[in-house]
């Protein structure tokens, strides 16, 4: 067989083309994902003067194994990973950061929660708003000092009403804009006691209640 003794310009000139667009998302990749490493470690350097880790908005799908070595010598009271695109929060992170008071989870898509963050005996306040979430997690009410709990905007349908009435310390739950069915809407207004605020968004009715009218 001979060799081809022409080519096609056009097609030639479309590939070269394509791959040098490729190059340059490949560039621009690269240097994001070096901006996004400097963020981090700027960061994590910050926490080891004032104990407070700001990890919000640094493209985070997980929380990097060399956050918890550059914070090995440090004791965090808040760790904030918000506006991240985290899925899950491994069961080591409440060894390593066991003396926060405060973490923000939010902005994020965490469907599930380990059950070892109920080892966080100094955790008070807690934001898992803006996520994924079909269920209150349950290992929140066991955690000893939890005061405030903020789950709004998820997609939560299940809640354990009577789990939460045995929550050590709880004072607010915040659940709006979660599509709660109407029987945990109701309980969960009837379990507003002195010690614990429930806010929910107002019930809509659904079709047969209207019908029934």
């Amino acid at each position: 067989m001979k060799p081809p003794t022409s080519y096609d310009g056009e097609q030639v000139t479309q590939v070269t083309q394509e791959q040098g667009e490729r190059n340059v998302a490949m560039a621009v990749c690269v240097q994001l994902a070096g901006r996004a490493i400097i963020r981090v470690v700027s960061r994590c350097e910050e926490a080891q003067d004032n104990c407070q880790l700001d990890l919000s908005e640094c493209q985070l799908m997980q929380v990097p194994d060399a956050v918890y070595h550059l914070m090995r010598h440090t004791e965090l009271k808040s760790c904030d990973l918000s506006g991240n695109v985290i899925t899950k929060i491994p069961p080591k992170f409440a060894v390593k950061f066991s003396l926060i008071s405060e973490l923000n989870l939010s902005h994020n898509q965490m469907g599930k929660l380990p059950e070892e963050l109920s080892e966080l005996q100094e955790l008070e306040r807690l934001d898992i708003s803006h996520n994924t979430f079909i269920a209150l997690p349950s290992v929140c009410c066991r955690m000893p000092r939890l005061k405030r709990l903020l789950a709004s905007n998820n997609s939560i349908i299940e809640v354990d009403v009577e789990l939460l009435r045995h929550a050590p310390v709880l004072e607010l739950l915040d659940l709006k804009d979660n599509p709660l069915p109407p029987r945990t809407h109701e309980s969960l207004l009837r379990l507003q006691i002195i010690r614990l605020t429930v806010e929910v968004s107002p019930r809509q009715r659904e079709e047969w209640e209207d019908l029934s009218d």
